[in-house]
C-alpha cells in the first residue's frame, strides 16, 4: 500500500494506493502552513490499521519553488566559481533579479580551477586562494555555499577538492556543488547549484515537518519526494537538492493521467485551482524541456518537463465588460469566496456549475447569472486551453487529449482541434496518483569524443552508468529500463565530439533492500 499527495497552491489531494488501485482518495483546501493539511487529508483516507499496512509514503510539493519565487526563508549564501581565467567575462549573478540576489546575499567569489570539455586543465587549482575566500564568507556569516566548476560534469576533481578545503574551514557549513545538479552550460548549472544552496536550510525544516506529520498520524514507512522528471527521492537526499523537487506537480499530474488513461503518448491538461498545466506524454513520462527553464526569473537547466502552464483554473476571476477569465484566482479560498458557496466573486467554477457541468456548492446561488455570459465565459476557457495544447503537439497527426485535475470540470467533453479527449475516473486526484505510483530514476548527461573510439561502446557505457545509478537510488535492478537515450553531436567541437543523456528507471523498492540516501 502507497500513500500518494500532492501539494498545491489551492488544493492538499492524498490517495491510498492498492499498486495501480485507487482505495481511497481526498481532494481538501491546502492550509497556510501546508503541512497541518498533510496531515488531515491523510487522516481522512486511513485509519490505525491501514497505516500499519503503508509501505511508502510520497509526496510532491510547492513548498520550495514558492520560497524562490517569493524570495523568502532563503539562506545567505557564497558563491564561488573555479575557472578564472576563462571565466572572468561572465560574473556569476550577473542576470539575477535584485530581489533574489539580495534575499541570497551578493557573496560571489572567482577562483582559479577547471577544465575544458574533453578534460584538459584550464589552470590549477589553488588551495590557498580558497582559503582566503573562506575567509571572506567566514565574515560574511554565510550559512551555504554554491562550488561550480568550468565543465564540471566532465571532471568533478576541482570541485570536490575545493568542497574539502572548504569545509575544513567553514565547519558546519552547508555545500551544493554544481556537477551533482545541472547539465552542460555553465551559467545555468551555476544559478541551479546557487539556488539549491540557498534552499538547504529550508529543506531540513520542511523535511522534518514532513517526518513529524506522519508520526502524527501514526504512519511507520519511507517518505519520498517527488522529482520534476516523474521519479522519486528519498527524505534524504531531497535536504541535499531540494531543486529537484520543481515543477514535481505537474510531473505528477502527467504520470497520473498514463495510469488513469492506460496511454503512453498523449497530451494532457491538468486544471488546478489557479492554473492549467498542459504538456505532452512520451513513453509515458512527461516531455522534457529541451532548453533552459527560468525559475524566479533565474535561468536554470536542471531536469524539467516541458510544460506551458496558463492562468486559468476553477478560482480563475471571471470579469466582464470585457470578459476576462484569470490570471489571478481566488486560491484556496475558493470554498468561501465563490458565488456558489456563499461568496461574493464570481470564478470559472461558478460558470462550471451554472452551465450544468458540475454540482458543487449551491447551484440556486448562480441562478441569476446571465445565460450569455455563462456560455461566452466557458467558451473562452476551452479555447484558450485547447489553442496552448494545440501549440504543444509537435505533429498534425491525430493525438489524444487527457483532461485531469479538480479544474477539468470546466471542460466540454469535447475541445476544438482534438478528435479523442478522455476524462478518466479519478481525474481529479491524477496528480497524487502520479506520486503514488513514482519510480526511481537515474541519469547521465555528459560529453564524450568519439576520436578513436566506438560509438555503440560509449553509448553502451552511458547506459550502464544510468542503470547503476537507478539502482543506486532505490531502484529494483531487475526493473530497471532505458527510457530515454539522447545524442547530440557537438560541430564546434574536435574529435567527433557529443552530448550523450541518458535515462533509466526502475521500480522503487522498500523495506530492507532500499539503500538510503537516493534520487
Amino acid at each position: 500500500m502507497h500513500i500518494g499527495i500532492d501539494v498545491g497552491g489551492t488544493n492538499t489531494d492524498a490517495v491510498l494506493m492498492d499498486g495501480t488501485t485507487v482505495v481511497a482518495s481526498v481532494k481538501q483546501s491546502t492550509t497556510s502552513d501546508i503541512t497541518s493539511g498533510i496531515v488531515e487529508a491523510i487522516s481522512a483516507i486511513t485509519d490505525s490499521e491501514i497505516a500499519a499496512s503503508v509501505d511508502a509514503v510520497m509526496i510532491g510539493t510547492t513548498h520550495f519553488t514558492n520560497a524562490v519565487v517569493s524570495g523568502q526563508g532563503l539562506a545567505r549564501t557564497g558563491v564561488v566559481r573555479l575557472g578564472l581565467p576563462a571565466g572572468a567575462g561572465i560574473p556569476p549573478m550577473a542576470d539575477w533579479p535584485d530581489h533574489l540576489a539580495d534575499a541570497v546575499g551578493r557573496h560571489v567569489h572567482q577562483a582559479h580551477g577547471g577544465v575544458e570539455f574533453d578534460g584538459r586543465r584550464i589552470s590549477a587549482l589553488d588551495p590557498d586562494e580558497l582559503r582566503r575566500i573562506a575567509a571572506r564568507l567566514r565574515e560574511d556569516r554565510v550559512e551555504a555555499v554554491a562550488i561550480t566548476s568550468i565543465f564540471a560534469p566532465v571532471s568533478a576533481d576541482d570541485e570536490n577538492t575545493a568542497a574539502e578545503i572548504l569545509t575544513a574551514e567553514l565547519p558546519g557549513v552547508r555545500l551544493s556543488l554544481s556537477h551533482q545538479l545541472g547539465r552542460i552550460g555553465l551559467i545555468e548549472r551555476e544559478n541551479s547549484t546557487i539556488v539549491n544552496a540557498a534552499l538547504l536550510r529550508r529543506a531540513e525544516r520542511v523535511t522534518s515537518a514532513f517526518r513529524d506529520a506522519l508520526t502524527h498520524v501514526g504512519i511507520d514507512a519511507p517518505l519520498f519526494l517527488s522529482q520534476n522528471d516523474g521519479t522519486l527521492m528519498d527524505v534524504g537526499f531531497a535536504t541535499e537538492y531540494p531543486v529537484a523537487t520543481f515543477a514535481s506537480g505537474p510531473t505528477n499530474s502527467m504520470r497520473g493521467a498514463a495510469l488513469l488513461s492506460g496511454l503512453s503518448d498523449c497530451l494532457v491538461v491538468d486544471v488546478g485551482g489557479t492554473t492549467a498545466d498542459i504538456g505532452a506524454l512520451v513513453g509515458g513520462f512527461p516531455r522534457q524541456a529541451g532548453n533552459d527553464v527560468q525559475i524566479g526569473g533565474v535561468r536554470t537547466n536542471f531536469r524539467m518537463p516541458d510544460v506551458v502552464a496558463l492562468g486559468l483554473g476553477g478560482g480563475s476571476i471571471v470579469r466582464t465588460d470585457p470578459l476576462r477569465i484569470g490570471p489571478d484566482s481566488v486560491g484556496n479560498e475558493l470554498t468561501t469566496r465563490a458565488r456558489v458557496f456563499g461568496g461574493s466573486t464570481l470564478t470559472a467554477t461558478d460558470l462550471a456549475v451554472a452551465g450544468g457541468l458540475v454540482t458543487i456548492g449551491d447551484p440556486s446561488l448562480v441562478g441569476d447569472l446571465p445565460d450569455d455570459l455563462m456560455r461566452a465565459g466557458l467558451a473562452l476557457i476551452a479555447d484558450r486551453i485547447a489553442e496552448v495544447a494545440d501549440s504543444v503537439r509537435t505533429s498534425a497527426e491525430p493525438i489524444p487529449l487527457v483532461l485531469v485535475g479538480g479544474g477539468s470540470v470546466l471542460l466540454p467533453e469535447r475541445l476544438p482541434g482534438f478528435c479523442t479527449v478522455i476524462r478518466p475516473e479519478h481525474a481529479p486526484v491524477a496528480n497524487a496518483i502520479g506520486a503514488a505510483i513514482a519510480q526511481v530514476g537515474g541519469e547521465v548527461d555528459k560529453m564524450y569524443s568519439f576520436e578513436g573510439r566506438d560509438r555503440e561502446g560509449i553509448l553502451a557505457e552511458a547506459k550502464e552508468e544510468a542503470v547503476r545509478r537507478a539502482v543506486g537510488a532505490g531502484a529494483i535492478a531487475d526493473t530497471v529500463q532505458i527510457v530515454e537515450v539522447d545524442e547530440v553531436p557537438i560541430a564546434y567541437l574536435p574529435g567527433g565530439s557529443a552530448r550523450v543523456r541518458v535515462k533509466a528507471v526502475g521500480d522503487l523498492a522498500t523495506g530492507t533492500s532500499r539503500p538510503e540516501g537516493g534520487r
